[in-house]
Formats: C-alpha cells, structure tokens, sequence
C-alpha cells in the first residue's frame, strides 16, 4: 500500500499486529496526540524509538536517528502520529507498543525491548 494513502485506521492495525505477532501490549497512541521527533536527525541510521508515559498532548514517543540521543530542550519538535507516514513510515507498526518499550531499526536489524526504566520519569 502506497504510504501516502493510509488511512489512520490502517496504521492501527499494523500496530495492533505487530504487538499481537511480538506478544506485547498494545496502547494505541490517541491520533491527535504527539510524538517527539528529532527532525534534525532525519536521515540517520540507526532509528531508535523510546516510549515514555503519556503526559499531556504527548503520548510517550520519542523518536530520531543517529546513535546518539539528541539532547537540548529543542532536541525533539511535536508531530501528530500520521505525520510518520512521511517521514519515517518505516517506525508506524511499533506505535501501538505500550510505554517501556523501546526499539530499533537498521536495514534488515530489529530489535525490540522493555526497558522499565522508561516508565520512571
């Protein structure tokens, strides 16, 4: 399926899959909430996902490239969920993992995890 075409509604299947297929609970990020993205890092490799608490308008997502977390208070810029599909569309079916997880994806390289220091913010 073209990724400009989709609808929400797929992205949360792909989502609801992915969790069902690793045995992971899914949490459905809220389509008008957002994520952190480090839009600077757009284009690196590897893609690492962190998923926090939600708090506010956020829902946990932090997302960038690169093999460093970036850092500074304007690191990470809000964007809604279906926004992905364009920049990253490759990140859309971890979305639906529950906060603690983390992931990340280099060429054919997926790793996927807990780490339940996430939820301690």
């Amino acid at each position: 399926m073209n990724p400009n075409r989709m609808k929400y509604e797929d992205l949360e299947e792909q989502q609801r899959s992915y969790c069902k297929q690793l045995k992971a609970q899914c949490v459905i990020p809220d389509p008008n909430s957002r994520v952190g993205f480090a839009i600077e890092t757009q284009g690196r490799l590897p893609i690492n996902g962190l998923r926090h608490p939600p708090e506010g308008n956020m829902n946990g997502w932090y997302l960038w490239g690169g093999e460093e977390l970036p850092s500074g208070d304007d690191a990470f810029s809000p964007v809604h969920p279906h926004h992905l599909i364009q920049l990253r569309p490759e990140v859309i079916k971890f979305l639906g993992l529950a906060p603690g997880y983390r992931f990340l994806v280099a060429g054919d390289t997926v790793d996927v995890w807990f780490d339940p220091s996430l939820l301690d913010v």
